[in-house]
């Protein structure tokens, strides 16, 4: 991401991180907050780059020093990231940080760390960071991330300055990724699912979430079409690309918007999820009516809440099918 990227997504948060950047007064501690925790990743990247880079302020980030490059791969040696470990942000990762900023910068005075998901910090870990943050060693800047600020000690809000990023319509996140070079299909999708799993490598993120959206136009199709084999579907394709809860509910969003599409198409919508299925979309609509589709979708909003209860995963999806075949 450069600041023109951020410009155009969240002016307001631009327009106050380029300020302190030029003025070289950056405070010693970010909170992000929104609900797109990518964008706010590549935000905070942005910033790490301009903070540790080599060239004079009114030109930061270069991208061409050692320092851009390295933070740009996830190697800079005076960045240290923090997630959640597990279900939460233990108190030991946040120790190992406060001991790893003890010692001097390997190519600097300055240091970063980044804390992903800060709300998942336990009370423990939270008391810890604050301690850190009272007293911050030498020129260090902290981003926390999260999309829960009222998770957040408040003695940790008030020692941190606060940016909130907007959300963008998926309309808008579309147009977003096109004038970013991808196809309308990509763009289409990828506006629409905030998140990929975070345990599929990035080299594969892609070809992940192309193959899952043509799982989900496929078993639309067997659920319409062919009925009496879209269990067997289920077995044979669905539970092996979506193999475990946070794959299964990214799958569920895919069959939302599928149904969704069908009926925008009813209602001559062009904000389609899946633009390149259009006569796919309108033949599923001829079939269904409104009725049974705002079913559909309560019946995949419902399958969300019981995965996310740890109710058993086959037995959410095959109750699923069952209702998007009964209608109900």
């Amino acid at each position: 991401m450069k600041w023109e990227q951020l410009q155009t997504r969240q002016p307001v948060v631009a327009k106050l991180l380029r300020h302190a950047v030029v003025r070289e007064r950056l405070p010693h501690a970010y909170i992000f907050e929104g609900e797109d925790r990518s964008e706010q990743v590549s935000a905070a990247s942005l910033l790490c780059r301009a903070f540790l880079c080599q060239k004079d302020a009114i030109d930061k980030p270069c991208g061409e020093c050692s320092d851009c490059r390295r933070v740009e791969s996830g190697n800079h040696p005076d960045v240290t990231s923090i997630k959640p470990d597990g279900q939460s942000i233990k108190k030991h990762q946040v120790e190992r940080l406060q001991k790893e900023f003890t010692y001097k910068g390997m190519e600097s005075v300055r240091k970063v760390y980044i804390i992903e998901e800060a709300d998942l910090m336990t009370a423990s870990a939270a008391n810890s960071l604050l301690t850190f943050l009272e007293e911050p060693e030498g020129e260090t800047l902290a981003i926390l991330i999260t999309s829960n600020l009222h998770f957040l000690l408040p003695t940790i809000v008030s020692r941190s300055q606060v940016l909130t990023f907007a959300p963008l319509s998926e309309v808008e996140r579309q147009k977003v990724f096109q004038n970013e070079g991808e196809t309308e299909v990509l763009a289409a999708i990828k506006a629409r699912i905030r998140e990929i799993p975070a345990d599929i490598p990035e080299e594969e993120r892609l070809t992940w979430i192309v193959h899952g959206r043509q799982v989900v136009i496929q078993l639309a199709e067997e659920v319409l079409l062919r009925p009496r084999q879209a269990r067997l579907f289920l077995q044979e394709k669905w539970h092996v690309h979506f193999k475990d809860r946070n794959h299964i509910e990214t799958g569920l969003d895919l069959i939302l918007f599928w149904y969704r599409d069908v009926l925008y198409t009813k209602w001559n919508r062009e904000d389609l999820a899946y633009p390149d299925q259009l006569e796919r979309l309108r033949t599923e609509g001829l079939h269904r009516s409104e009725l049974m589709l705002a079913a559909n979708m309560k019946a995949v909003i419902e399958a969300k809440r019981y995965l996310s209860a740890n109710v058993n995963p086959q037995l959410i999806m095959e109750r699923l099918l069952f209702r998007i075949q009964e209608g109900s």
